[in-house]
């Protein structure tokens, strides 16, 4: 089977539009629709249920998706291990949305210049695809706030993440920060439940973001508040740019590395882990 079919289909099922598939492959809208239209007849099965407005799975399509990336993700690591043949080993690294421009942006700076021989492959996905990956072998280690709890995996807690309110105004309290432009951030269902219960009479916030750098570049743009990483923000605050809200709590959440038990790189797997660890 063409990849290219793997890859226009998990890129519909991202987009659910024909026009943006087609400009993130840089292709033309007919050849994201021939593709699909070629991968449906190999398989025998309908993919997308499509109407003039909208997009959606069929449970073909749905199980699909993991057999697709599953197929692309060992491809690349295939031929990135037969081209690079000559060199020492590869790492597979992968995290969590939410912590790349957190934490691991960095990992991955400081794993070159730890391994400047080493093939690395990196890549930020949802919790959920991260998990399905390790357990293909697709993946040797992923970063996560809320790894799941497998048997087969060793879970590994590698650094605290300490989270501050701050906001584009200064000598703002909490009170008016949570009902004045509050900018609510997803860091997951624990935090979500901590605000809840310290914050019971907070109302819903009208701007909620998926991670932190959506977050920081709209109230330094749009002003505003949010919770965000401590380390992430003291630049901005040191500056003058961002500002403690006065008697706001912070809350903590451990970052965890989660890797297979057995595993033929796990010594490079946790010497890698000891950079972002110390």
């Amino acid at each position: 089977m063409d990849l290219e079919l793997l890859r226009t289909f998990l890129e519909l099922n991202r987009t659910r539009h024909f026009g943006r598939s087609a400009e993130a492959l840089h292709v033309t809208q007919a050849a994201v629709s021939s593709r699909l239209k070629s991968l449906e007849e190999q398989l025998g099965v309908t993919l997308f249920e499509r109407t003039r407005r909208d997009m959606r799975l069929t449970p073909e399509g749905g199980r699909l998706i993991r057999h697709a990336e599953r197929l692309i993700a060992g491809w690349r690591s295939a031929r990135q291990d037969v081209s690079l043949a000559e060199s020492s080993e590869q790492l597979v690294i992968g995290g969590s949305l939410r912590l790349w421009d957190v934490l691991l942006q960095r990992w991955l700076h400081d794993l070159r210049r730890a391994y400047p021989e080493m093939a690395i492959i990196a890549e930020s996905q949802s919790p959920d695809v991260l998990t399905r990956r390790l357990i293909d072998g697709t993946l040797d280690v992923a970063i996560m706030l809320e790894p799941a709890q497998l048997d087969i995996m060793q879970i590994r807690e590698i650094r605290t993440v300490t989270f501050v309110c701050v906001s584009s105004r200064a000598g703002l309290a909490i009170d008016d920060a949570l009902r004045e432009d509050y900018v609510f951030v997803d860091w997951g269902l624990t935090f979500g439940l901590d605000h809840r219960r310290t914050f019971p009479d907070a109302p819903e916030s009208v701007t909620r973001v998926s991670h932190a750098k959506m977050a920081l570049e709209y109230i330094n743009t749009v002003g505003g508040s949010a919770y965000l990483p401590r380390a992430m923000v003291e630049k901005e605050i040191e500056f003058g740019l961002l500002h403690h809200v006065e008697g706001a709590p912070t809350f903590e959440r451990q970052a965890y590395a989660t890797y297979p038990v057995r595993s033929p790189r796990l010594e490079r797997v946790e010497e890698s882990l000891a950079l972002i660890s110390g």
